[in-house]
């Protein structure tokens, strides 16, 4: 195993696990005013680490399709992020964590219906689960969890659009972000600068630092994906939506009643089949892992 590849992989999980207690501190900042400076001061950082690293010729292998694909999902990122911090910022961190929890059975489901990939057993239990798990939580919330459900299907998609894109992260994003650069700067200007220019310079270091706080672990991210099979990184993903969870019940005392740990309890059993189901698939059979 490698140490190294193993600490990145940690260390950007942690970081992304302990965002909720980073976007409560651009309040009175809005989650929608919150979204267009992530965008923004993502853009700013991506492209200095691009800049650093001398690393442009990807720009010519761009092309429309890959374009288009990059352009879907920046909008698709863009619901995602601005659905989690109005998730975060209204009190909703456990839900939230609850979209990531469910994210692998709902990427499932999308290779049934779109690559027609038959389930095993063991798959269809947890997906099984995993349904029988919404609707507990439904009939506790008396509503759907929809922030956890618009959680899990865009981040879903998202990968899905990424996987046919298929461009490093720190590229894909630095596209991402400036397709997404207009609107966001639009909504600035049309809110007048919003919290900018009227709360403190700390406040708007904070707002700045947006940019670095998803810069960072994406870096990350990027040094582990190339140290370590794909096999481990899946197991690294649950990290955030446990640090995530427990920063809502712990730091910011969410109820939790009975009714709902049945359905986070549901959920869990489901990962623990789905896990367990894919390390048993890949010791029966080698696999070559191509790592991106």
């Amino acid at each position: 195993m490698n140490r190294q590849g193993l600490g990145y992989g940690a260390a950007a999980y942690g970081l992304w696990g302990l965002f909720p207690l980073y976007w409560p501190l651009l309040k009175p900042a809005g989650a929608v005013e919150i979204l267009a400076h992530r965008i923004v001061w993502s853009l700013v950082a991506v492209v200095v680490v691009l800049a650093a690293a001398r690393n442009w010729g990807w720009i010519r292998t761009l092309g429309a399709r890959r374009f288009g694909l990059l352009s879907a999902a920046a909008v698709i990122i863009s619901v995602n992020w601005a659905t989690y911090i109005y998730a975060v910022n209204s009190g909703h961190t456990i839900e939230a964590a609850l979209g990531y929890f469910i994210n692998p059975l709902i990427s499932v489901l999308f290779g049934v219906v779109i690559f027609r990939e038959r389930l095993r057993a063991w798959q269809w239990a947890a997906v099984g689960l995993g349904t029988a798990a919404v609707l507990v939580l439904t009939a506790d919330y008396g509503r759907p969890p929809w922030i956890a459900l618009v959680l899990a299907f865009s981040f879903a998609t998202y990968g899905l659009l990424k996987k046919f894109a298929a461009m490093p992260s720190a590229e894909s994003l630095s596209v991402e972000t400036a397709v997404m650069l207009v609107p966001a700067l639009g909504y600035v200007v049309w809110i007048g600068g919003g919290t900018f220019g009227s709360e403190g310079t700390g406040h708007v270091l904070l707002l700045v630092g947006a940019g670095v706080v998803t810069a960072i672990p994406l870096m990350l991210f990027n040094a582990a994906a190339t140290r370590l099979p794909l096999s481990m990184m899946g197991m690294l993903q649950y990290l955030a939506p446990v640090l995530q969870f427990l920063i809502g019940l712990l730091v910011q005392h969410e109820a939790m009643p009975a009714s709902r740990w049945a359905g986070f309890l549901l959920v869990w059993v489901a990962l623990v089949a789905l896990t367990w189901d894919g390390a048993r698939a890949i010791r029966r059979r080698p696999v070559l892992e191509t790592v991106h």
